[in-house]
C-alpha cells in the first residue's frame, strides 16, 4: 500500500457537540454576512482538515543572547550533516535552513511530506500524543507505545500507526480500531521490554526511518543554542517587547519557552518572574532557564489568580508571590485554553462543557494581571485556540471592564486580523493578531516543496491569538 499526494489524514475528530459549537463560531451571522455562507463553510472545513496535519516548517528559536544566528546556523548544519552520515538507513533529511525575514532569532527547516511510504506487515500503535510528536520529527519512546505484535524484537522493521480515538488498550497484540499511518521505523526494544511487568519503562522504542512527514529529530540537539517552539509563540515574546532592566511577569509560564525568550530578549538583564501552580512544571521552567544560561528568571509554584497581595504594606520575604499592585512593567498572560489550534491533532475527546470552561478562568487571571501591571505598562494576552469566546470576546470584555486599557498595534504582525463575530470594531480587530492556518490550507500539494516557504512560515502555523494592551 502506498500513500502520496493526497489529503493524508482524515479531518480532526471532535465530539458532535464540540464540532457543532465550532461550526457556529465559523459561520456566525456577521461572518456569513461578510464572506457568504459558502465561503464560511469552506473555511470551517479547511480548519478541520489542517488541524490534523503538521505545519510545513519546523521553527527553532535561537539563543541570540549568547551566540550569533550565523554561528548557531553553522553548528546546526554541521549536526544535520553528521546525522545524515550516521544514518544507516539512508533516509535522513537534508533541508535548507532558512532565516525568517522579520524574526531575527528564528531558524526554519522545511518539513518533507507527505512522502511515498509503503505499509509493512508488522505494526505498532502509539497514542495520539506520541503520534503528533512523530509527525513533528520525533522518534517513538516506550511510554507512547500501546500495541505491538507478540513476536516483535529489537531490529524489526515496523509500521507505526496512531490511535485516533484513544481506544487501544496498552499491551494489546493487535488493534483493529481507527488508526492512521505515520511511517516506518526500526525497533530498539523487544515487546517484552516495552510492556515490562515491573512498571513503566523509558527510552527509545522505535527509531523512525521512513516517516510520512520527515523532519530532523531535535532531541538533545544544541540544547543551549536552540529551542523548539511554534512560530506564533516566538512572535508573542517580540510583541511583548521586553527591555533590559525591567520587571516582567509570565503568569502561566510552563514549560518555559516564552519565559526564556523574554529573558533572552532582555539580554538576561532585569527580572522575569515565572508563575506555575504545578511543582513539576516549575522544575521544568528552572531547568530550561539553566540550560539556556538565563539567571534573571525566578520561577515560583503559585496560582496566578491569587498573585496580588491584599496587604498593600507587605512584600513577600522571598521576593516571590503574592505581589503588590502595579509592580510589573510588562505582563504576559498566555492563558490556559481549550488548545483547539494545536497541530497536528488527530482527535480531541473533550466535552463541550470542558471546552467552554476556560473563559471564566481566563477572566480571573486577566483581572489579576491588570491589577499587577504598572500604569504605562504592557499586557499581552495569548491563547493557542480558535474560539471567539476565548479570544476576541475576551478582548471585548476586557475593554469594557477595564477602561484603563487600550489596544495597541503589534510588532511584528505576521498573522491575520481578529475574527468577525465579537463586539469589536474593524479598527479594533486590525490591532489583534490571529494565526489562521485554514486561510492558507489547500490540502497537500504535489508541487515544488520549496515554493513560498517563507510565506508558509507565517501562515501554515498552529492556530493562535495575540492581543496587546497598554494600561493608561
Amino acid at each position: 500500500m502506498s500513500l502520496m499526494n493526497m489529503n493524508v489524514f482524515p479531518r480532526i475528530a471532535l465530539r458532535p457537540e464540540v464540532q457543532e459549537y465550532l461550526h457556529s463560531v465559523y459561520t456566525n451571522k456577521q461572518l456569513v454576512t461578510e464572506l457568504g455562507q459558502e465561503e464560511a463553510e469552506r473555511m470551517f472545513e479547511s480548519l478541520l482538515s489542517c488541524l490534523s496535519h503538521p505545519p510545513s516548517l519546523t521553527c527553532l528559536r535561537a539563543s541570540t543572547h549568547m551566540y550569533s544566528l550565523q554561528d548557531i546556523q553553522y553548528r546546526l548544519e554541521q549536526h544535520l550533516t553528521q546525522q545524515q552520515l550516521s544514518s544507516c538507513y539512508g533516509d535522513s533529511v537534508t533541508a535548507p535552513i532558512l532565516h525568517h525575514p522579520l524574526l531575527p532569532d528564528v531558524l526554519l527547516l522545511p518539513v518533507s511530506g507527505p512522502r511515498d511510504v509503503s505499509v509493512l506487515h508488522s505494526e505498532v500503535v502509539v497514542d495520539a500524543h506520541c503520534g503528533s510528536a512523530v509527525l513533528r520529527g520525533a522518534h517513538v519512546f516506550a511510554p507512547g507505545v500501546l500495541s505491538a505484535s507478540k513476536c516483535m524484537k529489537a531490529g524489526d522493521a515496523v509500521s507505526v500507526f496512531s490511535d485516533v480515538e484513544g481506544k487501544c488498550t496498552r499491551g494489546a497484540k493487535e488493534f483493529q480500531g481507527k488508526k492512521v499511518f505515520l511511517g516506518n521505523g526500526v525497533c530498539a526494544m523487544d515487546r517484552a521490554e516495552i510492556f515490562c511487568a515491573e512498571g513503566p519503562i523509558r527510552g527509545l522504542a522505535i527509531r523512525m526511518v521512513e516517516a510520512l512527514y520527515q523532519s530532523p529529530s531535535f532531541d538533545g540537539v544544541l540544547p543551549s543554542e536552540l529551542f523548539l517552539q511554534n512560530l506564533p509563540s516566538v512572535v508573542v515574546g517580540h510583541v511583548l517587547g521586553p527591555r533590559p532592566g525591567e520587571r516582567i511577569l509570565d503568569m502561566c509560564a510552563a514549560p518555559g519557552g516564552k519565559t526564556t525568550h523574554i529573558a533572552a530578549l532582555m539580554g538576561n538583564q532585569g527580572v522575569v518572574v515565572a508563575l506555575e501552580k504545578i511543582k513539576s512544571k516549575v522544575e521544568k521552567i528552572s531547568q530550561n532557564a539553566q540550560t539556556l544560561q538565563l539567571d534573571c528568571i525566578k520561577a515560583y509554584c503559585y496560582n496566578s489568580i491569587h498573585a496580588v497581595s491584599s496587604d498593600l504594606t507587605q512584600e513577600s520575604d522571598t521576593g516571590g508571590p503574592p505581589f503588590q499592585e502595579e509592580s510589573f512593567d510588562r505582563i504576559l498572560l498566555d492563558a490556559p485554553c481549550s488548545g483547539l489550534g494545536q497541530r497536528p491533532n488527530m482527535a480531541i475527546n473533550w466535552s463541550l462543557k470542558e471546552v467552554c470552561s476556560y473563559p471564566p478562568l481566563q477572566r480571573k487571571l486577566f483581572t489579576t494581571a491588570v491589577r499587577l501591571l504598572k500604569k504605562g505598562g504592557v499586557l499581552v494576552y495569548s491563547t493557542c485556540t480558535v474560539t471567539l469566546a476565548e479570544n476576541e470576546e475576551q478582548v471585548a470584555w476586557a475593554l469594557k471592564t477595564f477602561p484603563c486599557l487600550t489596544l495597541e498595534p503589534q510588532e511584528p504582525h505576521l498573522g491575520s486580523e481578529g475574527m468577525i463575530g465579537a463586539a469589536l470594531s474593524r479598527d479594533q480587530r486590525h490591532l489583534l493578531q490571529r494565526f489562521r492556518p485554514e486561510l492558507a490550507w489547500g490540502g497537500v500539494s504535489s508541487g515544488d516543496p520549496s515554493e513560498n516557504l517563507l510565506l508558509k512560515a507565517s501562515t501554515d502555523t498552529i492556530g493562535f491569538f495575540i492581543a496587546k494592551f497598554i494600561k493608561r
